[in-house]
């Protein structure tokens, strides 16, 4: 098992959406004088073209992404994990109305294990990210990302939201232990632990208990960073989080 460290620290795209719109170029600079190597950018069959020669521009690579995948176009999307290196493409969001039955979590799960065999020609990876309501929800007494990870094909990866995972409910490092080594990334962010995304801050600053749960998430490819939203500056946000968690690993 590989150990966390520094050189494994991302952010999500996501993050900075706004900044990034407004200007591209000056926030990819941004993040590599932070001292971001890696950044895991969203709607990757959209945004690939464009994003790709930036981030190698100012020196920053893509090992993992967001896009569409469950009844989407899966050539594009490894078409664009080509354009920019990326080995790890997560799925970021099934319909909360699709996991409320064991036969439901089933059906997505034979989507993704499909895909993921012809993704793996490509040498790609799939997997999946969570939300608060796959771990709020239960099928037969179990959250229904557990039950759902029951049905995963052994080459399908996790993305592990854990700011979500609290807000549905479940303690980050009991989850975890439970989903073992399918879970490849974590995203890590901080806030008050409820669904309010306005109230999520800068990572180390909130209310979760980030030192165990980056105890629990040893072992992991990838730290992501992530804020979905911010009251404050989201780029100092940024770059507080990145301060906070390279001394956490140091």
């Amino acid at each position: 098992m590989t150990t966390l460290d520094t050189s494994k620290i991302s952010l999500q795209l996501y993050t900075v959406r706004e900044a990034l719109a407004a200007d591209l170029d000056g926030t990819l600079a941004r993040l590599a004088a932070t001292g971001f190597t890696l950044v895991e950018p969203f709607g990757l069959a959209e945004g690939a073209a464009e994003l790709a020669p930036a981030l190698r521009a100012h020196g920053l690579a893509a090992p993992s992404a967001h896009a569409g995948i469950v009844g989407r176009d899966l050539d594009a999307v490894l078409a664009a994990a080509a354009t920019t290196g990326t080995t790890l493409v997560v799925e970021p969001h099934v319909d909360r109305a699709r996991w409320t039955t064991v036969e439901d979590v089933a059906a997505i799960a034979a989507e993704l294990n499909a895909a993921a065999e012809r993704a793996a020609d490509a040498g790609v990876t799939l997997g999946y990210h969570n939300h608060e309501f796959e771990l709020a929800t239960t099928i037969a007494g179990r959250p229904a990302l557990e039950v759902f990870a029951d049905h995963l094909a052994d080459g399908v990866a996790l993305e592990v939201d854990t700011y979500w995972a609290v807000v549905g409910g479940v303690p980050v490092p009991d989850l975890l232990a439970r989903l073992g080594p399918r879970v490849r990334a974590v995203h890590l962010k901080d806030g008050d632990g409820t669904r309010d995304t306005s109230r999520q801050v800068a990572w180390g600053t909130g209310d979760l208990d980030v030192t165990a749960i980056l105890a629990a998430a040893d072992g992991v490819d990838l730290a992501v960073l992530e804020l979905d939203d911010t009251t404050g500056d989201m780029l100092t946000a940024v770059e507080d989080s990145f301060a906070n968690l390279t001394k956490a690993l140091a």
